[in-house]
């Protein structure tokens, strides 16, 4: 009997950290299904209200800049004051954007509602991120880094496929995606207070809110391409939102939010299928693997433009989203090689702020060049930063230091012995 009861307590610990597992992959997925809620009414705040692309385009700014803000000073907080402290905090600031976007009929209130959901997606990105690591299992290997980086992904797909049906065939088609996405919120948050902590809250809090970005030395000669590819990738994925609306409306002419919810979805669902293949390969093996293929779809994407084709540009969507959902998990996989507890959170700062910046500057940068180009001329701006990003990343992309790795998970196992000894 003596030795069944630490199997029995080790089953016991495993129990509650799939729970935990579970309950973060939920409230990361709800997350960014909130995020993706406004895109497919985009349209109708143009039709309906007067907003322009320019405007629409500083939102999805809003919203990065809000993200960035919030991992810059609250990325680290998760450490201090706990996992589930943070990530309640998260779901409640996107809760409130929800209800304040319940009310949208001037670019005022679309854009503090934004900011509110880009703070809250700022925090969750960081607490639920680094939840998911903390509470993963050990097997399959790339488990967490796929979850982790692919979880806002699935969000943003579902999110969009579901405001775009809800938008064109649902009652109350400006309010009841807003309604559906603060019930999933709260869901989540319920989820999370029953989940056991990962990370025993210590003292610093206060000081971690002093902006710090931080990349452990064994992986940080990773960052240069790692930053190549969330940049490229995230800043097209803003481009869907921000200026595809108007795309689908004015250049393949056709007017269903439906259609425009699945057309952002094309992009973002096989990212989600595309990372465990990923995982198949090295990490630098696979970045270079998924930005030939994210290339190859913008080459598509210019074609389907260019001539006006629908169905072209849904399929070239599809390859680009594939070789990016490749290309982001191998360079998150790379990137959390050998990391301790508290690395995790900085490190998904680190990575978050370069996908956000990768989605606010390009935007901004694109909102106010609208006013003077045509989309189609937008659309080549985008292509020519994805073919920098693949040209680097086939060059450069490199493989974690394994050995220096190892010695720093040994380090961490022996201080974890000396705690309990």
């Amino acid at each position: 009997m003596q030795h069944m009861a630490p199997a029995i307590n080790q089953a016991r610990r495993g129990g509650t950290h799939r729970l935990a597992f579970l309950s973060a992959v939920v409230s990361l997925v709800a997350t960014f299904a909130a995020s993706a809620a406004p895109i497919p009414l985009f349209n109708v705040y143009r039709a309906e209200d007067g907003f322009t692309n320019a405007g629409i385009s500083m939102a999805v700014v809003t919203t990065a800049v809000g993200t960035i803000a919030a991992l810059l000073v609250l990325g680290r907080l998760s450490s201090h004051l706990g996992r589930r402290r943070t990530a309640i905090a998260s779901l409640g600031l996107l809760l409130l954007g929800c209800l304040l976007l319940l009310n949208v009929h001037d670019i005022g209130t679309l854009l503090a509602g934004r900011l509110l959901m880009g703070v809250g997606a700022g925090l969750a990105s960081s607490s639920l991120t680094s939840y998911i690591v903390d509470a993963a299992p050990t097997r399959p290997h790339w488990l967490a880094a796929v979850a982790s980086s692919q979880g806002p992904m699935l969000g943003l797909t579902l999110g969009a496929i579901a405001s775009g049906a809800l938008v064109q065939f649902g009652p109350w088609p400006r309010d009841l995606i807003y309604l559906v996405c603060a019930g999933l919120l709260v869901l989540s948050a319920a989820l999370i207070v029953i989940s056991p902590e990962t990370a025993e809250p210590t003292p610093g809090a206060w000081r971690s809110l002093l902006p710090q970005v931080r990349v452990p030395a064994p992986v940080r000669h990773l960052l240069p391409v790692a930053a190549a590819v969330f940049l490229a990738t995230w800043a097209t994925g803003a481009f869907y939102q921000a200026f595809v609306p108007a795309l689908v409306d004015d250049q393949l002419h056709t007017h269903s939010p439906l259609i425009l919810g699945l057309v952002f979805a094309a992009y973002m669902a096989p990212s989600v299928l595309g990372a465990p293949l990923g995982g198949r390969f090295t990490s630098a093996a696979a970045q270079r693997i998924g930005m030939v293929i994210f290339l190859a779809g913008w080459i598509g994407i210019i074609t389907a433009i260019v001539i006006g084709k629908l169905a072209l540009f849904i399929a070239a969507t599809v390859v680009a989203g594939a070789g990016q959902g490749i290309a982001i998990s191998a360079a998150t996989r790379g990137l959390l090689h050998g990391s301790t507890l508290a690395d995790r959170a900085p490190i998904f700062s680190a990575i978050y702020v370069l996908c956000y910046s990768g989605a606010a500057f390009p935007s901004l940068i694109s909102g106010e060049l609208s006013n003077t180009f045509a989309l189609p001329q937008i659309v080549l701006g985008y292509g020519a930063l994805a073919l920098v990003a693949a040209l680097l990343t086939v060059l450069a992309a490199r493989n974690p230091d394994i050995g220096t790795a190892r010695n720093s998970q040994h380090g961490e196992l022996a201080k974890a012995i000396d705690r309990n000894s």
